[in-house]
């Protein structure tokens, strides 16, 4: 098995992993996938899928491979917000 740092993640099996509710499903979902991951790591990792809260549109953005960005209500908007 591979560490995830080594494996190609797509974008459906990011969109599967933010929708898993505990670290032993992430760690299940990573190991049908090819992914060495370690309970402490799915930990790490839900915490930081907790910081990002996306509606449908937004999850359809990330899963279908348009850009996503806070503030703004799409890619090349006159009204986007600029990261600093």
């Amino acid at each position: 098995m591979a560490k995830i740092n080594e494996v190609q993640i797509t974008k459906e099996l990011m969109a599967k992993a933010m929708q898993c509710d505990t670290p032993e499903e992430l760690v299940k979902l990573a190991k049908e996938n090819g992914v060495e991951l370690t309970a402490k790591e799915a930990e790490a990792y839900l915490s930081e899928f907790e910081d990002v809260d996306l509606d449908s549109a937004q999850m359809k953005k990330v899963a279908g491979g348009s850009c996503y960005d806070v503030g703004s209500t799409g890619c090349g908007d006159k009204g986007a917000n600029p990261r600093p």
